[in-house]
């Protein structure tokens, strides 16, 4: 049985974050943070949720060849 609540070093290695700034940026845009005494814990079903609500699709532009 996997786990549903995640530490904040859990979550970061869950989402593929290699630092904690970045979970702290994501954190400030909206993803929910559990707190209780001094432990903090992230559901990882909000941050399925989180992420495919934040992912937009990247179409890759045309090199320019400029051929002086």
């Amino acid at each position: 049985m996997s786990k549903e609540y995640l530490t904040l070093k859990e979550a970061m290695s869950y989402m593929g974050f290699t630092t904690y700034d970045s979970l702290r940026k994501v954190i400030k845009l909206g993803l929910p943070v559990i707190k209780f005494g001094n432990s903090k814990r992230i559901s990882k079903t909000a941050i399925d949720d989180f992420m495919q609500s934040h992912t937009a699709v990247v179409h890759p532009t045309k090199e320019l060849v400029n051929n002086d």
